[in-house]
């Protein structure tokens, strides 16, 4: 059961909740999916751009390989869109830009006018304490590793260690593809410590992630318990 459903999906109403919060008709529950998904293309679109500008600077040089989102939260009322953004290195969009946030909420605002939405918009970020303990924070670092050519084992392993410094119970490391620009494509994990796929209770964060290296598409797959 553990490894024939998604995890989070798996465990919703228990514990895990939904980033969506919003109530629509269902004629107008198309629109609304569309709308969420072009408001969390537009903020990751925005954070890649802000951190492609300023990587080069030395303040920001640790953080060039991550665009530091966690999650994005949205919750919609009848006059106001709410839209919380969870992030492990809030410095990429503040310390670059001071009006970074005030920027990103006019590109927002724009978007919505041009989907013919004339409605109010407020955007809040949202420090992660321990950002090595979120899945998808791990996955951009690992990433960001096998783009510039790190073995895939020690890139493992250095996630392992940092999201162990989270005071994570455990956690498990699934990478497949062409690794080491092989010619047959296979798949390597680690796991450390206890990761119950099939118990519902536990509180099990995961992430699947995407990378293009120069030696083809390579996935992530990162459970933590």
């Amino acid at each position: 059961m553990g490894q024939k459903i998604n995890p989070l999906g798996f465990r919703l109403g228990t514990t895990q909740g939904h980033h969506s919060l919003w109530f629509a008709q269902p004629k107008n529950y198309f629109e609304g999916l569309q709308e969420d998904q072009k408001i969390r293309d537009c903020i990751k679109n925005y954070v890649q751009k802000n951190m492609k500008k300023h990587s080069a600077t030395k303040s920001m040089k640790k953080y060039s390989a991550l665009a530091g989102i966690a999650r994005i939260e949205i919750q919609k009322r009848i006059d106001l869109i709410q839209v919380i953004i969870f992030m492990g290195f809030p410095k990429l969009l503040l310390e670059s830009r001071p009006q970074g946030v005030k920027e990103l909420q006019m590109t927002l605002q724009k978007e919505l006018n041009c989907m013919n939405r004339k409605l109010k918009l407020n955007v809040a970020i949202k420090r992660i304490a321990k950002p090595y303990g979120n899945p998808k924070i791990l996955a951009e670092f690992i990433a960001g590793q096998l783009i510039n050519r790190v073995s895939f084992r020690k890139a493992m392993k250095k996630a392992v260690e940092l999201a162990e410094q989270a005071d994570t119970k455990g956690i498990q490391v699934q990478i497949a593809g062409r690794l080491g620009g092989k010619e047959i494509a296979r798949v390597e994990w680690i796991r450390e410590g206890r990761v119950p796929l099939q118990t519902i209770q536990a509180k099990i964060d995961y992430c699947s992630y995407t990378v293009r290296t120069i030696y083809g598409v390579l996935g992530i797959k990162i459970w933590i318990f």
